[in-house]
């Protein structure tokens, strides 16, 4: 008897976990609302509502060491590639947001999952505008397992070592 009712316990707490999914209640609903926008924003290649969801000085940092964008510079390379219908689609599959104490300041990070690069990781900061949250930062990466890190790093390093930095204008990862 007690067997089956931890057998049933472990069931129901297994379902209820299933269906709470990755996006639990967040503690900040407006900023989980503007990064799944920011999302399928790019995805549809929408310049105007994409980049309304930036602050004026805001800084996009891609997955190449040279990819530290202004938001200008970003704007610029971004404009023709979605002038072309070319977005880029990342699916958002876990967040986990931070409010600063006065509440006007977020931070976080996700994993979103590309059907180019699988899995990648994006991290940020917002900071509330008036009524309304606005990406400062975003920095997207590829996570990469320990046990694969050092044959990484040796690829890396030499390129690094041989002073030959990818172009200012390397496209972002899509």
């Amino acid at each position: 008897m007690i067997k089956k009712s931890l057998n049933t316990a472990f069931v129901a707490a297994a379902l209820a976990v299933v269906s709470i999914g990755a996006f639990a209640e967040s503690r900040a609903p407006e900023v989980d609302a503007v990064l799944n926008d920011l999302h399928d924003a790019a995805s549809k290649a929408d310049y105007n509502r994409y980049f309304s969801h930036f602050t004026e000085d805001a800084v996009f940092l891609g997955t190449d060491p040279s990819e530290r964008w202004s938001i200008s510079e970003f704007r610029t390379y971004t404009k023709a590639r979605f002038d072309r219908g070319n977005g880029w689609t990342y699916i958002p599959k876990e967040r986990h947001v931070f409010l600063s104490k006065d509440g006007k300041v977020a931070w976080f990070d996700e994993k979103v999952e590309s059907q180019k690069y699988g899995n990648m990781r994006g991290t940020g900061v917002l900071v509330r505008s008036g009524k309304a949250w606005k990406v400062a930062q975003y920095s997207l990466l590829k996570p990469i397992p320990n046990e694969l890190f050092v044959r990484i790093v040796e690829m890396i390093e030499p390129q690094k070592a041989s002073n030959n930095p990818a172009p200012k204008s390397a496209a972002p990862a899509q």
